[in-house]
């Protein structure tokens, strides 16, 4: 495993998980209450025994730098790291990175040490738990060049992902990005009894997608890299292997999910929340690691809570009720609060009570959400000051809009970080 150097692909502007990218990167958004996206790809390799990462990000990284530095420290002998490579203006160029492929060409230098044989490249938007020791085997086993991990789908699911087409010995002969029409899915359809042989059951699924993951032999992805001047991994670095190298394919089964977009992110940490959860963070055979914070428990004076995660640090009113939400650090939510189909992001801070009380004589709300208030199927970011009887709840279904400074984005209303709901305030979209 010393021999395996491991990318994570930081992603660009993040546009897609607009507004909760405003002010952070993508892999800082805040997950499932108390961790960062960050931490399930770094989790996975270190629970796979990977322990040499870089981070390749450009956009808004100061809160990514801070989590990193303060989560992910390593024992000095054992030559362990996570470390960031922003872009940055060097003697070879000065441009920002074009891409994830350019992301990687322009560090090329830090692969290129010695003791480096292969290099694992992750996203950083996937919410997952993977062994990479296993696609190691398969790698070395099948003697190929690049490996990609895939996961069987239905025909249904097939139209937004990319589609391999393979042998009977599983190397990649064709790929296929977000096939439109059930001729081109037949076109790199895989039998269902050659995944059952796999022991993987097809159960009528009867394609395999690229979920993102590649491992590549270290000189054959700089020789990729060198030779080529294309921008993304998925689109043109891939597909241009399979016609070069040998390009082998890795089956997955578990739980996996791309949490890139605004409903993605919603309706997986709502999923997270429920009793049968098909994502099961207290997993003891892949813990999730993150920040560890010197948080006081949650307090909770007589609140009803029904399939909810509450993070550390929170206080919660008498008779609010919480149901199929995702409460996170140092919440503070008034009393006869409704907060139904949710993720509040909680705060960086407890106010300290000099400015609570001053905040009472301006008429300012204080951090948190004051008491009455209903919140109903939205995302609350960050240090948000959420006044009484406020709500924030769609009267219709709308896809896209704002309610300033309410965000409609994929049909969830997003109250963006540090915002101010005055009381009484309704939310009039939809």
């Amino acid at each position: 495993m010393s021999q395996i150097l491991t990318v994570i692909l930081g992603g660009g502007k993040g546009t897609r998980l607009f507004p909760l990218t405003q002010y952070r990167s993508k892999p800082a958004v805040p997950v499932a209450g108390k961790y960062r996206i960050i931490d399930i790809p770094i989790s996975n390799c270190l629970n796979s025994g990977m322990n040499r990462i870089y981070l390749l990000t450009q956009f808004n990284s100061v809160s990514l730098h801070r989590h990193i530095r303060q989560t992910y420290r390593f024992d000095r002998f054992d030559g362990g790291f996570v470390e960031i490579l922003a872009a940055q203006q060097t003697m070879e160029g000065e441009a920002w990175y074009q891409g994830t492929a350019d992301a990687v060409r322009k560090n090329l230098r830090y692969l290129q040490q010695k003791d480096v044989e292969y290099v694992l490249i992750l996203s950083g938007d996937q919410l997952y738990r993977m062994d990479y020791r296993d696609m190691l085997a398969t790698h070395i086993r099948d003697g190929a060049d690049v490996t990609i991990a895939a996961l069987p789908v239905t025909r249904q699911q097939a139209h937004g992902f990319g589609l391999m087409r393979l042998d009977d010995s599983g190397r990649v002969l064709g790929f296929l990005e977000k096939p439109k029409t059930d001729q081109e899915i037949d076109l790199v359809r895989t039998e269902p009894s050659w995944i059952d042989a796999r022991g993987i059951p097809s159960k009528g699924r009867d394609c395999l997608a690229s979920m993102g993951i590649y491992l590549f032999r270290r000189d054959v992805l700089v020789d990729l890299l060198e030779k080529t001047d294309y921008h993304d991994f998925g689109k043109e670095i891939f597909p241009t292997s399979i016609r070069t190298h040998k390009v082998q394919v890795h089956l997955f089964d578990g739980y996996w999910e791309d949490i890139g977009t605004v409903r993605s992110f919603f309706d997986a940490n709502l999923e997270l929340a429920r009793a049968d959860a098909p994502f099961k963070l207290e997993d003891p055979s892949g813990p999730i690691f993150t920040h560890a914070r010197s948080l006081p428990p949650t307090r909770c004076d007589g609140a009803t809570i029904r399939q909810s995660l509450i993070s550390d640090g929170c206080v919660i009113g008498e008779g609010t009720v919480i149901e199929n939400s995702v409460i996170g650090l140092r919440c503070r939510i008034g009393k006869n609060v409704t907060i139904r189909n949710s993720i509040i992001m909680g705060a960086d801070f407890y106010q300290v009570e000099a400015d609570r009380t001053s905040e009472d004589a301006s008429g300012m709300p204080h951090i948190g959400i004051g008491e009455g208030s209903i919140i109903d199927g939205a995302i609350i970011d960050k240090n948000c000051r959420i006044g009484r009887n406020v709500k924030v709840k769609l009267a219709a279904p709308i896809d896209t809009g704002t309610c300033d400074p309410v965000v409609i984005a994929d049909g969830v209303a997003v109250v963006p970080k540090e915002a101010v709901l005055p009381n009484n305030w309704v939310l009039t979209c939809g």
